[in-house]
């Protein structure tokens, strides 16, 4: 087990022993705001599902209302009006062969790649890079479309792309310690009716089991279902 640093432990001590609402898990949160940076705030999800089981996938977009307080790096495969339509919304690199081929070269400075269906061909065999990554594209995330210039505004506006790990666990940034209370609830509570929308229909019993708020270099606080 590794060990926390003295600061990690005496935050750890200021948090709750037991879940507590929203409001109270982000008022204590708030007090480990004491690094030199502004930290990210993550929400950490544990799901009644069976992660082995394909029908039992969550994966998803949403835009959060307040954003994630940075902006995203984008890419988009498109060719013709789709690629001027991604660029005049905002997406940073947009190409065909020569985008794939500095992907095969180790070039992955982004944070969202989103492809026109008829760039498929070309994305698919960049799977084996992408996918371990999280920046495959993908039509059940939004992120194969027809409609790439709309695409590319909500992920600049603040959208995020989740999907559950092999522990059944789903894993989100939802903004940083600098944004108000209120936009930290209203973004949380914006994830979890969407993440609520997407149960699947073969999941018995408790669909959301635990909810954690955490920030970057600092414990996590137990929220109440």
């Amino acid at each position: 087990m590794p060990k926390h640093s003295r600061r990690y432990r005496q935050l750890a001590a200021l948090a709750p022993p037991k879940p507590v609402d929203l409001a109270t898990a982000l008022q204590t949160l708030k007090q480990f705001n004491n690094t030199r940076f502004d930290q990210s705030v993550e929400l950490h999800v544990r799901l009644g599902i069976d992660p082995k089981q394909a029908d039992q996938t969550v994966r998803g977009s949403v835009v959060l209302p307040h954003g994630i307080g940075r902006t995203q790096r984008v890419v988009v495969f498109a060719k013709g009006d789709l690629a001027d339509a991604a660029r005049q919304a905002g997406a940073d690199v947009v190409g065909q062969e020569d985008l794939a081929n500095r992907i095969k070269e180790g070039w992955l400075e982004f944070d969202v790649c989103i492809a026109a269906p008829d760039m498929m061909g070309l994305v698919g065999p960049l799977g084996r890079i992408l996918g371990p990554r999280g920046l495959m594209p993908s039509p059940r995330a939004g992120t194969v479309t027809p409609d790439v210039g709309r695409v590319v505004r909500e992920y600049k506006a603040g959208k995020v792309e989740f999907k559950n790990d092999s522990g059944g666990n789903v894993h989100v940034v939802v903004g940083k310690l600098s944004f108000s209370e209120q936009q930290l609830q209203e973004n949380i509570q914006t994830f979890l009716e969407y993440l609520n929308g997407l149960r699947p229909a073969a999941v018995r019993g408790a669909y959301i089991r635990s909810v954690h708020v955490a920030a970057t270099m600092s414990p996590s606080v137990a929220v109440a279902l």
